[in-house]
């Protein structure tokens, strides 16, 4: 960082114009390789100015920027995206970012002294290099060549590296619900509280070393049984993590409570469908509840998903009550249904008539902003259609152990809970080590027939399906896949 004193005893708006015209001058800032540390945008000037100067040079400036009465330490750089030119009043959050680098202190000394969450000196750090006053190496969560041979030059560049990871974590497999499909009614003993604060422990120092945002999606069972729910949500929150829940549906006092410790990233809960065939699987009077559910998230300005499981008896009834969601809901989608467990005695859906389905979902899609997309062959449609894929299941096509584990209550990672899909414990080796690992390696492969399809990138089908379709993941494709009709 450059002093103020650098540029003399001027008027505080000639000292301003001078800065601005070096740094107009300076190279582009050059963003770290993958291997380097976290630095300062070597654009970056501090300057000291009155407010009186400062306000009418940003008034000139014509910002809606309003700068603090005193003096003000103005932030002149260039973003490392786009280059542009940026000039604003410091915030104590920007500062505190720069001071954290600058004299290489650490978070949680730091976060002691103020008597802060260290959480808050992460999202400081966060925040710095989303706004380009910090730089940061790219997120090492990248698909290899090993992955996608071909999709450098095809136009998927985004899709191959995430900046983000989603830790979806079976709290407990405690529920008040006996849903006909469920994947898994074993019974499995819940970790203690000092066990699960290890865990996110772990993830924190996933995440730094990933380079990448995490964020934790407490589900179970129904997460909210587990006897330490709110104080696991409170280190969660303390540790910078963006928190969702997947679960049931519960109490505007419980909501509430959670606001207040961190917002909640969305509630997802689930539908089988119209009333009739939802209470069948889910219990008499599931539906109401779910209904009367989301009018409490969306008094409360929580964002709201809606889930199916789609089957052979359901798949008729989706776009009637995706009509009954409209403006209830933020988000509905739909998974098929993984014969495992429970579900093992229901039908899947109809494999013939499944590509008819999502051409007639995505139609309905267009006049429904309800509806979202989800399954990964829909991207067959859309390019079918001649129209741009979206990012698939989890924005990557399939993401299991890619940027998204699932995480069962003894602590047993898998690659995505739809299916057997284990990868480790995180009780005998590190969240890390498990990610880096050859079976963690093996589901991001995903199935060898997929390896030169056009969208792999976007898709690879579900590997939940295929192994309850008694197929190989390594191997063989969805067997929903209709690529070939293209």
């Amino acid at each position: 960082m450059k002093e103020a004193e650098e540029f003399g005893w001027k008027p505080d708006l000639d000292r301003l114009e001078l800065a601005l015209q070096k740094l107009r001058e300076s190279a582009a800032p050059a963003l770290p390789e993958s291997h380097e540390p976290l630095c300062i945008n070597p654009t970056l000037t501090l300057l000291v100015l009155g407010w009186k100067h400062l306000c009418n040079f940003l008034r000139d400036k014509k910002t809606t920027i309003s700068p603090k009465q005193g003096q003000e330490i103005v932030l002149l750089y260039k973003r490392p995206v786009d280059y542009a030119l940026q000039i604003a009043p410091a915030t104590d959050q920007q500062l505190l970012a720069l001071k954290m680098l600058a004299e290489n202190l650490d978070c949680q000394a730091v976060a002691d002294e103020a008597g802060v969450v260290v959480g808050e000196v992460y999202a400081a750090i966060e925040q710095a290099c989303k706004q380009g006053l910090l730089l940061s190496p790219p997120s090492a969560i990248v698909r290899t060549a090993a992955h996608f041979p071909d999709a450098g030059t095809g136009g998927w560049q985004k899709n191959l590296q995430s900046d983000y990871f989603t830790l979806q974590w079976h709290v407990t497999q405690a529920c008040d619900l006996h849903c006909k499909h469920c994947y898994d009614r074993s019974t499995i003993s819940p970790l203690t509280l000092d066990q699960g604060i290890t865990i996110l422990d772990q993830f924190r120092e996933f995440v730094l070393e990933q380079r990448v945002h995490g964020q934790v999606t407490f589900t179970g069972g129904n997460p909210l049984l587990y006897a330490h729910f709110e104080e696991l949500y409170k280190e969660a929150a303390k540790r910078n993590f963006t928190i969702a829940i997947l679960g049931n549906p519960t109490t505007r006092t419980v909501i509430e409570s959670l606001q207040q410790i961190q917002p909640l990233s969305f509630y997802q809960v689930s539908l089988e469908g119209l009333q009739e065939h939802n209470d069948s699987i889910r219990g008499e009077g599931h539906f109401q509840r779910i209904m009367e559910f989301l009018e409490i998230l969306k008094d409360l300005s929580i964002y709201s998903m809606v889930m199916l499981t789609l089957t052979r008896e359901n798949m008729g009834q989706v776009l009637e009550l995706a009509e009954i969601l409209r403006g209830k809901v933020d988000l509905f989608t739909f998974n098929r249904l993984s014969q495992t467990g429970e579900g093992a005695a229901l039908a899947s859906a109809d494999k013939e008539d499944y590509r008819q389905f999502l051409i007639d979902y995505l139609e309905a899609a267009k006049s429904n902003p309800t509806m979202g997309l989800k399954d990964n062959l829909i991207n067959i449609i859309k390019v079918e259609q001649q129209v741009k894929p979206f990012g698939g299941c989890t924005g990557f096509g399939c993401g299991a152990a890619f940027n998204f584990c699932s995480l069962l209550p003894n602590g047993d990672m898998h690659a995505c809970r739809k299916f057997h899909s284990p990868i480790g414990n995180v009780l005998e080796s590190s969240l890390l080590e498990l990610y880096r690992s050859e079976a963690a390696e093996r589901y991001r492969l995903g199935p060898e027939e997929c390896r030169g399809c056009k969208i792999r990138p976007v898709c690879g089908g579900c590997q939940a399906v295929i192994q309850s379709s008694g197929m190989d993941i390594s191997i063989d494709r969805d067997p929903y896949c209709f690529i070939d009709t293209i």
